[in-house]
């Protein structure tokens, strides 16, 4: 793991060692704060979360409750 100033000094380095494929972890004030990874990497990363994911219907479908099920609401009372 990089300091922060070390990763500043050394940025080239840093840069290299991420696109020969080790992501570099770097800290700031003695805790581990980002990974600098290789462009490739982080699209591989992107796609998958992405591929992963559902659509928001999907999402909304897998509530708990059968399907079709509605949970009754009751309005507030507002004074104007």
């Amino acid at each position: 793991m990089w300091t922060l100033q070390d990763a500043k000094n050394r940025f080239s380095a840093v840069v290299e060692a991420a696109l020969a494929g080790v992501p570099q972890e770097v800290s700031r004030r003695g805790r581990p704060a980002v990974v600098v990874l290789s462009l490739d990497e982080y699209y591989r990363l992107l796609s998958g979360a992405r591929d992963g994911r559902g659509s928001f219907a999907e999402h909304l479908l897998a509530f708990p409750g059968e399907a079709g099920e509605r949970i009754e609401v009751k309005p507030r009372d507002v004074d104007f």
